[in-house]
């Protein structure tokens, strides 16, 4: 176990935020995390995974651990259908990109979500009309208090919209190690109804579309609204989309006819987060280094050297006008530390 002092966290974190770690360490086994957890040298410490979805707004006074244990494998498989295993620290793309290799299908639709495999389950990780709930078969955690390793089945994950019992009762209580999977070998279920999926198929002469080639339409829209974290820092979406009641809705609807909404329920309709940003006058909009993306509302952006401060005042002067406008309260999908 190597432990390095002082380390910037620019290079973990893809918002790009330079804040630094007091202690650093990479974990690439099983044993090593439950060592180093186990270790009385360092009483504080935090998990680091992609550094996808969080927004770290100060230096951090602990020991932090980066989860990089990698692998992929086949568990079993039928005619139909494969078990897949992958280990926490696997990126997400690129195992999509390893199972579409493979002709395994059932997680095409989230390509080019930023991430690793390990953090997927946390917040339920979705997109174009599915989650990861729909393929999740397991996951084995390790419980931080016991040291123990623990299989999480599918209903035990509790799984909600950008939810899961990792992000409820069980948060902070647990390191996912790896995740399995159940995927189609042969007749792909594909889903090309929802957003700009058909529109892009068509553009591209497709009629008879396989999973690679849903996949490459999805890679095509993302990078053609969502900014590469590589070149302008971002966490993808900043902002849950808000549900709300059809009364509510029906309300809203008087004084903007043109407000979208989607039923989730008898009661319930789920609003479009972007529109109120882009309604409320914050898309494009830019603070000297940091802002809101100009093609796509929900993202909010470091064009460089912001400090995780400047983002999460702008996530709140955002949240107050939205709520002032609408009277609806906007949730941060983002942790911030």
């Amino acid at each position: 176990m190597q432990i390095q002092n002082n380390i910037s966290l620019k290079p973990y974190n893809t918002f790009g935020i330079d804040v630094k770690a007091k202690h650093f360490t990479s974990i690439s086994s099983i044993d090593s995390l439950i060592d180093v957890l186990s270790s009385n040298l360092y009483p504080n410490k935090l998990i680091l995974g992609g550094g996808s979805n969080m927004l770290l707004t100060k230096d951090i006074d602990a020991l932090v651990i980066h989860i990089n244990i990698k692998g992929i494998s086949i568990i079993s498989e039928t005619e139909d259908h494969v078990i897949v295993k992958a280990n926490a620290g696997e990126i997400w793309h690129e195992f999509v990109l390893w199972c579409l290799k493979h002709d395994f299908g059932g997680i095409e639709n989230l390509s080019l979500i930023p991430g690793n495999v390990g953090t997927a389950p946390i917040q339920n990780i979705g997109a174009y009309g599915v989650e990861i709930k729909d393929t999740f078969v397991s996951c084995e955690a390790l419980n931080l208090e016991t040291k123990n390793i623990e299989t999480f089945t599918n209903e035990g994950c509790n799984f909600g919209y950008r939810q899961s019992i990792f992000k409820q009762e069980a948060k902070g209580k647990y390191i996912i190690y790896n995740v399995t999977f159940k995927l189609s070998k042969k007749n792909h279920e594909l889903h090309t109804g929802y957003g700009a999926i058909m529109s892009e198929l068509e553009t591209q002469n497709i009629t008879q579309p396989t999973i690679q080639d849903v996949s490459k339409a999805v890679i095509a829209i993302r990078q053609s609204k969502l900014p590469d974290p590589k070149q302008i820092g971002n966490s993808g979406s900043f902002f849950k989309n808000p549900v709300i009641s059809i009364t509510k809705y029906n309300l809203l609807k008087e004084n903007f006819p043109e407000i979208p909404g989607y039923v989730i329920s008898n009661t319930d309709i789920k609003v479009p987060a972007g529109w109120l940003i882009e309604k409320a006058g914050f898309k494009g909009k830019r603070f000297e280094n940091y802002g809101v993306h100009n093609k796509q509302a929900l993202v909010l952006v470091n064009y460089g050297g912001a400090s995780g401060t400047d983002i999460l005042n702008l996530s709140k002067l955002i949240q107050k006008t939205i709520q002032q406008l609408f009277d609806i309260s906007i949730e941060a999908e983002v942790n911030i530390l």
